[in-house]
């Protein structure tokens, strides 16, 4: 799909190889393969690369969700859990970067076509 901001996309596209690297990295730590966490890697990526509208919105307000579900346990267990609780304060900056940024609010700006 076209977009609307170049620097926009780029933002996105580095947004979505993070998500896609952090489910590779945590089925790696994990010890085996989580296909839920890889369809939602993926497809999260999938929908920022199109640029509709609004579709930032609902990708911020998953990866937040996430991050805040599993916060307490990620807290409570920091001497284990350093990493993931780093994983949710990167996941919860993205969601405020898709959210402000107005480059990656820019790129949001497709409509879809009924043709």
């Amino acid at each position: 799909m076209s977009t609307n901001n170049e620097k926009g996309r780029m933002l996105c596209i580095i947004i979505g190889a993070y998500l896609i690297g952090k489910a590779v990295l945590n089925m790696i730590i994990g010890g085996g393969f989580s296909l839920i966490d890889t369809i939602i890697a993926v497809g999260l990526t999938c929908a920022m690369l199109t640029g509709i509208k609004f579709v930032n919105y609902a990708v911020a307000a998953v990866l937040v969700l996430i991050a805040v579900i599993h916060l307490p346990a990620n807290i409570s267990n920091i001497d284990s859990n350093w990493l993931y609780l780093i994983e949710g304060i990167i996941d919860i900056g993205c969601g405020v970067l898709l959210c402000v940024h107005s480059d990656i609010k820019e790129h949001f700006t497709n409509t879809i076509n009924n043709n």
